[in-house]
């Protein structure tokens, strides 16, 4: 089972007078992984160097080094460490003394490696959302139930009967959750299968 990062994080290393930093973050798609690559990478180092993963959609970029000696290297300690959805960035700032390919291949692999060991991280969950209704009188035994069921609140819309509730829950428990709701309130719920979504978001 692939895991994720539970947040950022941040690892410094100094290596022949070069200065490499790397910073790590779960993301779940393409546009999370550039808005973080784009947010921690610093203007004023020439190499910030980056790979992700997501699925199985995959990048990475040797940021003017030589090819094959940073990006790649990162992508393969993702792939290596078992991690999913997770997005890489390692910054250097030269400091005089050339590395040369396979010291910078080392490196950056090194460097990415240390600081997703040093990351909290989690099983990904795959989880279904189940759409249902919960009449007012419900509310609060199934508000204070859901959690225990493994159920993560997607919405909460209130309206003059109850609330409308879209729930993400594991997928190998959508059938147990569905049942636990009926006996719960009665049969007054009846949740329904909406489509299964990616991640533990």
């Amino acid at each position: 089972m692939a895991e994720t990062l539970t947040g950022r994080a941040f690892f410094e290393k100094e290596i022949k007078k070069s200065r490499f930093i790397a910073q790590a973050a779960p993301v779940g798609s393409e546009d999370e992984a550039t808005a973080f690559i784009q947010e921690v990478s610093d203007p004023d180092a020439r190499h910030n160097c980056w790979a992700w993963k997501a699925g199985a959609q995959y990048r990475f970029h040797d940021a003017d080094e030589p090819s094959g000696t940073a990006g790649r290297p990162i992508l393969q300690v993702i792939e290596a460490q078992g991690l999913d959805r997770v997005a890489v960035v390692v910054t250097r700032w030269f400091g005089g003394i050339k590395l040369g390919a396979g010291g910078l291949v080392r490196a950056y692999g090194g460097t990415a490696a240390e600081c997703l060991r040093l990351a909290e991280r989690e099983e990904i969950v795959e989880r279904t959302r189940l759409s249902f209704h919960c009449p007012f009188s419900d509310l609060a035994l199934v508000g204070a139930r859901l959690p225990g069921l493994g159920a993560l609140i997607a919405s909460e819309t209130f309206d003059a009967e109850g609330a409308a509730y879209v729930v993400a829950v594991p997928c190998d428990d959508v059938a147990e959750v569905m049942t636990r709701l009926a006996d719960l309130t009665s049969g007054r719920i009846v949740a329904r299968i909406m489509d299964e979504i990616n991640g533990n978001s």
